[in-house]
């Protein structure tokens, strides 16, 4: 028998266009004798939907576009389609009104709805909001085989892998009680650094474990903050690698399952990526990219300080929709360097994309004597640094909304995280597209691009960072080295460390005190930023809750 892995990128809420994705992959298999196509979790609405769950217009329209869709796929097709059906019995069970669910579609009809049972509710994952848990192991039969289906978290659950239980039943263990010939998950799991080498080992596990091939599809694409980077899979009952999907774009997998020996053949094995760099790298761009595609945005406008984090971001967005449509703004102040000025220029030359210089300095001076009679006999200090930041968002935001550019922000994760940036300032935007990439990780993708050929300036590589609003100034005055500034928020941030354990590990504690002091009274200013693309296993998106007022 052979199967299809449809690996989507699907918008949320856009019912219509899903569905058209779904059938024109539907069509394309039927002519390759495919039997079963699989398609990710809530593929017909996309992942994650959220709020849009709450509507029951569009739940009630979710349910027509997939009757619509069993009378228009190939009758001879079986299809799994992923969606949120209702509970009908939600009143006398006490539980949600919906299900994450399964609909298996052929010959013009719904033949079977299968529910999602494990709810995650970590990090970026608020499941049990809307979803009530399917209480059946899901399992169907085709042709004689017996196929187990699980729904993403479903998969995750098992105590040899992970050294403990997260929830009370195990669905894959209840399924090979059910002597399944082959089992397979469809998933919306969203892409952070090295979850893909966690997900091949959690695989390959339970194909050994539990001596059945497994087949794993996922979708693809950026929703919001969520990437989600495909690279579907396929084992052997060995645990061998039988197929797996491209990473970061839309594919479909082919693979035969063999009836007489119970096991998958071998199919396209697309190699893994080399490099964490390349890995994230291609995930930003499709952050980018599908962002501006979603929201309907043409053309991107950011600031060019002639600084690294600017340059990073200038490259990604070229590569996301084309240089053509990139417009970096220079501002340079009386406090920019002569270099800030000419690397940023070499950078836009080496890209390709447009300029516009505007100077800051008079604008700088109005300023001045608007406050003088309220600020005369005090220090310069902070305040006076913050307005040439706002001064250069006020900018920004003006372009953009005179020519309906999307503006990007430029701040990386270090600085979002310690709250080295300026709301109304270099916060401003319409989405941050590194704020969960650490500033040492900015400089490493930053010399892997320039691998070949020269794309960053190498100057602003090696030039100490600087924010270049006062005479002189470098990052280092306020901080601690970005390599000691990075470990330590990734031990607060990701790995929840105290003080004192991160004492015990040998940092200095006046340091970490004013690093953990930084974390907490930045929280106002991240609450106030614009969605950033998430990379790391703990972001300041929608994963992260602190609270603003509180010791």
């Amino acid at each position: 028998m052979k199967i299809a892995l449809a690996q989507l990128n699907p918008t949320i809420g856009d019912l219509k266009n899903n569905a058209q994705q779904i059938l024109e992959t539907a069509k394309n298999v039927s002519t390759k004798e495919v039997t079963l196509l699989l398609t990710p979790e809530l593929s017909l609405c996309g992942y994650p939907p959220r709020d849009l769950l709450l509507n029951t217009h569009f739940i009630a329209e979710m349910e027509q576009t997939l009757n619509q869709l069993a009378r228009d796929l190939p009758p001879d097709l079986y299809a799994l389609i992923g969606l949120a059906t209702p509970n009908s019995n939600f009143t006398v069970t006490g539980g949600k009104s919906l299900f994450n669910s399964i609909a298996l579609l052929t010959a013009g009809k719904v033949q079977n709805i299968f529910h999602k049972r494990l709810l995650p509710t970590y990090d970026v994952f608020d499941e049990n909001r809307y979803f009530g848990s399917g209480t059946e192991a899901n399992h169907f039969t085709i042709d004689g085989i017996k196929i187990g289906l699980t729904i993403c978290e479903d998969l995750w659950n098992d105590e040899d892998f992970w050294g403990k239980r997260s929830y009370l039943v195990n669905p894959i263990e209840e399924l090979a009680q059910q002597q399944i010939d082959l089992s397979i998950n469809l998933s919306a799991s969203p892409y952070s650094l090295g979850k893909q080498q966690v997900r091949e080992a959690m695989l390959k596990h339970t194909a050994i474990k539990y001596d059945r091939a497994l087949l794993y599809v996922n979708q693809v694409g950026a929703n919001d903050d969520l990437i989600f980077d495909g690279c579907s899979l396929g084992f052997d009952r060995s645990g061998e690698v039988v197929c797996r999907g491209v990473s970061f774009d839309r594919d479909l997998i082919i693979v035969e399952f063999d009836e007489a020996s119970q096991d998958l053949k071998p199919g396209k094995i697309t190699p893994q990526n080399d490099s964490t760099d390349a890995e994230v790298w291609q995930a930003l761009v499709l952050g980018v990219r599908d962002y501006m595609g979603k929201c309907g945005f043409q053309k991107v406008i950011l600031g060019l300080s002639g600084g690294i984090d600017s340059a990073l971001v200038a490259a990604i967005a070229a590569a996301a929709i084309g240089a053509d449509k990139v417009l970096g703004v220079l501002m340079p102040s009386p406090y920019s360097s002569e270099h800030s000025i000419s690397d940023a220029i070499e950078l836009a030359a080496n890209l390709g994309i447009n300029t516009e210089t505007i100077p800051i300095g008079d604008l700088m001076q109005g300023f001045d004597r608007t406050l003088n009679p309220l600020f005369i006999g005090t220090e310069f200090g902070l305040a006076e640094e913050n307005i040439q930041s706002r001064i250069r968002g006020n900018l920004l935001m003006a372009i953009s909304n005179k020519f309906g550019h999307l503006l990007l922000s430029t701040g990386n994760k270090s600085e979002m995280a310690v709250g080295y940036c300026t709301l109304y300032g270099d916060m401003n935007g319409g989405l941050a597209v590194i704020a969960d990439v650490p500033k040492m990780r900015v400089f490493s993708i930053c010399k892997w691009l320039n691998r070949e050929r020269e794309i960053i300036p190498p100057n602003i590589i090696t030039k100490p960072p600087s924010a270049e609003l006062k005479p002189g100034q470098v990052d280092q005055d306020s901080l601690p080295p970005y390599e000691v500034l990075d470990a330590i928020l990734e031990a607060i941030v990701c790995e929840h460390q105290s003080l004192e354990q991160l004492i015990d590990r040998g940092y200095d504690s006046q340091v970490v005190e004013k690093i953990i002091k930084l974390v907490k009274r930045a929280e106002f200013k991240r609450r106030q930023a614009p969605p950033g693309l998430k990379i790391t296993d703990r972001a300041f998106g929608t994963g992260w809750r602190m609270p603003i007022a509180a010791k």
